[in-house]
């Protein structure tokens, strides 16, 4: 810190111990939020991707792979348990080494015949492998940092969450494209590109084994020694939150468009004109996710970041609100002209994408308004778990709507599906203060 006073109530140097010196959070949010967001887009698009190219139809892609939406939301039901047992910088080096395991068996299982089922056996366990880090590395997070830092670092941690999920998305898609066109052999670039991350995933481990910090407050949390009455309790003080409907409408209504639109956009991008779709080649979709999209993105993440930093949450909602909303009519856009121009796709989607970045910062500061407090870490968790049911629920039935209406009417209709957020963010009530940086 700088040489000016201030109020050391809420500082990050407070939660460490007298002998340890408190280590810059650029030493670990951004390696731990990009290492919480690569198993999740794995579950969640890169199998959308990988199936779409094995043959899969969009109607069992959209099923299938929003049944692993199950373990994030079910996650409320364990996360007592990671704040009572171990520490949660425990729970996360060696959930690490678990998820790389599970990588390496998704690209040993991959040139089996019955793959689908076999492969979808081990994205299920990497899902509830990756549920139980993310409540690890949340309560970490909220234990190594007081209330402020919170939301002052919030832009970082969902900058990172995205750009790992830009990675997924784009980079290991265009990877994998590019490895078909070398070997000719599609299972086995999407081995090589498992293999890959099972790589990523065990050097974190060894990384963050040494490097998190050790924050003095990271202790297991049993009342009084006994397990039940405390899991009881964590749920009860949940369920008696102030407005707490309101709470779980915005959990589960504030994301509803995109909940439809994140399983079909990327089955729309590699889809043949003839059923609707572009005709991008799996590198080009990681071209498009992975370059101009990425910028967008992170541009989004860190300008709203910044502007409630300075200015409060409160005043920057509505706006966040339409960005995660409206930029979801480009692809009503690209689905009646179906450009080939892949620039023009590019820019397009970099618009959602920067909507996006700039309007889910909102969601990320209402899950920690709401969990502050005591059992921070499984009340965050309880969020995340509505956050996932609200998403997992519509994207089962999107591939079926969009099979039914056609490309253009289901984005038409993604677009009416707008309307519930902007319900359910005129509902809420946000502090004025709530978010901005703390004063010196």
């Amino acid at each position: 810190m700088t040489g000016k006073t201030r109020d050391m109530s809420d500082t990050p140097s407070q939660h460490f111990t007298a002998t340890q010196r408190p280590r810059s959070v650029w030493w670990w949010i951004p390696t731990l939020y990009f290492g919480q967001g690569i198993p999740y887009v794995a579950v969640m698009t890169l199998s959308v991707i990988l199936y779409k190219n094995m043959g899969v139809s969009n109607t069992d892609i959209a099923l299938y792979t929003s049944w692993l939406y199950l373990p994030f939301v079910i996650k409320p039901l364990w996360s007592p348990f990671v704040d009572m047992f171990r520490t949660k910088r425990g729970w996360i080096v060696w959930l690490e080494l678990l998820i790389g395991a599970a990588f390496a068996l998704v690209a040993l299982t991959l040139p089996l015949d019955n793959f689908f089922r076999v492969t979808l056996a081990v994205f299920w366990l990497l899902a509830f492998s990756a549920a139980t880090h993310d409540i690890a590395s949340d309560g970490f997070y909220m234990l190594g940092l007081g209330q402020h830092e919170q939301a002052a670092y919030v832009g970082i941690r969902s900058t990172f969450f995205r750009l790992s999920m830009i990675t997924g998305q784009g980079g290991l898609v265009y990877l994998a494209g590019k490895f078909t066109e070398v070997t000719g052999n599609l299972t086995l670039a999407w081995s090589i590109v498992f293999f890959l991350l099972s790589a990523m995933f065990v050097s974190l481990f060894v990384y963050h084994r040494f490097m998190l910090p050790r924050p003095a407050n990271d202790v297991a949390n049993i009342a009084d020694g006994k397990v039940g009455k405390t899991f009881v309790l964590i749920f009860a003080k949940f369920l008696q939150k102030k407005e707490i409907i309101i709470i779980l409408a915005f959990l589960l209504l504030y994301r509803f468009a995109e909940s439809q639109l994140v399983k079909i956009a990327p089955v729309f991008l590699l889809d043949k004109a003839e059923k609707g779709g572009l005709g991008l080649s799996t590198a080009d979709v990681g071209i498009v996710y992975g370059t101009v999209g990425v910028i967008a993105l992170t541009i989004g993440g860190l300008l709203s970041a910044y502007l409630i930093s300075r200015d409060g949450m409160k005043r920057w909602l509505w706006i966040m609100a339409l960005a995660i909303n409206l930029p979801n009519a480009v692809y009503v856009y690209l689905a009646i002209t179906l450009p080939t121009n892949i620039w023009l796709i590019g820019s397009l989607v970099a618009t959602e994408q920067f909507g996006y970045g700039f309007g889910f910062t909102a969601y990320v500061l209402f899950m920690i308004m709401t969990a502050k407090g005591e059992h921070q870490t499984a009340h965050y968790a309880i969020c995340t778990g509505f956050m996932a049911l609200g998403m997992m629920l519509p994207g089962m039935a999107s591939g079926w709507v969009q099979s039914q209406m056609g490309y253009t009417n289901f984005f038409i209709w993604v677009c009416v599906a707008t309307i519930p957020s902007f319900l359910v963010t005129a509902l809420i009530n946000v502090d004025p203060g709530f978010g901005t940086k703390q004063k010196e």
